[in-house]
């Protein structure tokens, strides 16, 4: 598989509009899940070094991922996150804020979804280089908060991440969302050693839904294009 820089990153967050976020309790179940996720269609998958043995899932599963699918590195922090998920095999790299981290992994050539929260750090992760920047936590505000700090960035690509399920895919895609990190709402216990065919399903479902919003986002696009040029 090539190697996946921050304009391919992009282009799938565009198409797909779906991060998948895993925090497993052993390396086995998070690769369980990843698996299954992979399988039932999602192309981005994420694995949190909180996982105990994150680095021993990423090894495993790098290797052999569907076509045109990606795995990730979560929480990573410090530049000695960086070189550890690297040397396992991450094809991207996701930080909860606008660490160290980020630039660095900018600097070695991994795509970063840098987290932020304010309109202040929104811009200090994208200066640093990010490939996008994930509004974090976004249902502790919400929908219309997310739509206030996308206006006036309307050039850097925000995605939405924590706590948002699949009711509210669409409102956060229509705020500007250029795509949903999902967690618990989406893998629920699996990663925990839960119910995989249970997974499979969530999975399935929010494939769809992100399938059915990234058409959708598209067709106003370019209606709002067409009465521009007019």
């Amino acid at each position: 598989m090539g190697q996946l820089d921050s304009a391919n990153l992009l282009q799938i967050l565009s198409e797909t509009r779906l991060v998948a976020i895993i925090r497993g309790d052993t390396p086995q179940s998070a690769v369980a899940a990843a698996r299954v996720l992979f399988d039932a269609g999602v192309r981005l998958v994420e694995i949190a070094l909180t996982t105990p043995g994150a680095l021993d899932a990423i090894a495993e599963l790098a290797p052999g991922l569907p076509e045109g699918s990606y795995l990730g590195a979560g929480t990573v922090l410090t530049e000695d996150d960086v070189d550890a998920v690297a040397a396992a095999g991450a094809h991207f790299v996701v930080t909860p804020a606008v660490t160290e981290s980020v630039a660095y992994a900018v600097d070695r050539g991994l795509p970063v979804l840098a987290g932020a929260f304010t309109p202040t750090e929104v811009r200090e992760a994208w200066r640093a280089g990010a490939a996008a920047v994930k509004v974090f936590p976004a249902s502790a505000v919400g929908p219309g908060y997310f739509k206030a700090v996308h206006d006036p960035f309307p050039d850097i690509p925000l995605l939405a991440v924590g706590g948002v399920g699949l009711a509210q895919l669409p409102e956060y895609l229509a705020a500007g969302a250029v795509g949903l990190g999902v967690g618990g709402p989406l893998v629920g216990d699996a990663a925990r050693g839960g119910d995989l065919e249970a997974l499979a399903e969530r999975a399935r479902a929010f494939v769809a839904a992100a399938a059915r919003g990234a058409g959708a986002r598209a067709e106003s696009e370019t209606q709002a294009s067409s009465e521009a040029g007019r």
